[in-house]
């Protein structure tokens, strides 16, 4: 579930009409009158690489171990670098390209470059 920040378009949980009225602590739908809080935080912000260090939207990582990857020849070496990286929810909270290939990795197998 996406966070819903002040500020940011969003749709009324109950009649799914676009941009509510925003108010001082969350949203208020003009249409139906539903008023609901404002989740201030999406849970990314507290991802920490292998090494206990924070990262962040667009940093750069190296990979600390040798990975499989999906049964295809091949894999990604331990020391490849992932630049611009991009946090996501789930278990595999990086997500970057390696060789021009989609990845999704698990922080504990990265450290920040």
């Amino acid at each position: 579930m996406s966070a819903i920040l002040p500020g940011e378009s969003t749709e009324c949980p109950i009649c799914t009409m676009p941009d509510p009225l925003e108010a001082a602590d969350g949203f208020e739908c003009a249409t139906c009158g539903h008023e609901w809080l404002a989740e201030l935080s999406d849970g990314l912000d507290n991802i920490r690489d292998a090494n206990g260090t924070l990262l962040a939207n667009g940093d750069s990582v190296t990979i600390i171990k040798d990975l499989k990857l999906d049964g295809k020849t091949g894999g990604v070496k331990a020391g490849t670098k992932i630049k611009s990286i991009r946090l996501v929810e789930g278990d595999h909270e990086v997500d970057g390209k390696v060789n021009g290939r989609a990845l999704l990795v698990r922080a504990a197998f990265v450290k920040k470059a």
